[in-house]
């Protein structure tokens, strides 16, 4: 394997973060040429930062979204798997950028929840470059607390009686 240096740093100037960028060009080609498919596959790709809770009948996702329009953004909840996509578009600059560390371009964040979905209850709200889901458990896969007995709060053997039948048999 080759590395071949571009060195893209004025005269003069070291630049201690040169090497990553070599690295990740070359693990970029590395990539291209072990997955042909990976044309498909963005090299750029990210997500944005998510928070995903669980409460007792539904799951809350919040997921930081600066400067994205909600008719920009796309929820898809099916069973268990949530998708949001949005494109973050790039600023135009009037000057040389010098230094770029806000995330821009399409991104795709799918995660499978713990449970299936009503997707007929789901609610989103994009506030604050935040967009909070409310996404409600189906009946079935609702969490519940069972109460554990102890040896003295256990149900007697004549309370249960079954329809029909005498507690005196």
């Amino acid at each position: 394997m080759t590395i071949t240096r571009h060195d893209r740093r004025p005269a003069g100037r070291w630049d201690p973060f040169a090497g990553f960028n070599d690295l990740y060009e070359e693990m970029s080609r590395l990539l291209t040429t072990a997955f042909p498919d990976a044309s498909r596959i963005s090299v750029n790709a990210w997500s944005p930062p998510v928070d995903v809770e669980e409460t007792d009948d539904a799951y809350v996702v919040e997921a930081d979204l600066p400067g994205v329009k909600a008719e920009d953004v796309s929820v898809d909840v099916h069973g268990n798997e949530l998708r949001i996509s949005a494109e973050i578009e790039q600023r135009e600059h009037e000057g040389v950028l010098r230094r770029q560390t806000r995330r821009s371009g399409r991104f795709d964040y799918r995660v499978g929840l713990p449970g299936e979905v009503d997707s007929e209850g789901c609610d989103a709200d994009l506030d604050n470059g935040v967009l909070t889901l409310r996404l409600p458990k189906t009946k079935a896969s609702q969490r519940r607390r069972i109460p554990v007995h102890g040896p003295s709060q256990s149900p007697q053997s004549g309370e249960q009686i079954e329809a029909g039948e005498s507690s005196n048999s």
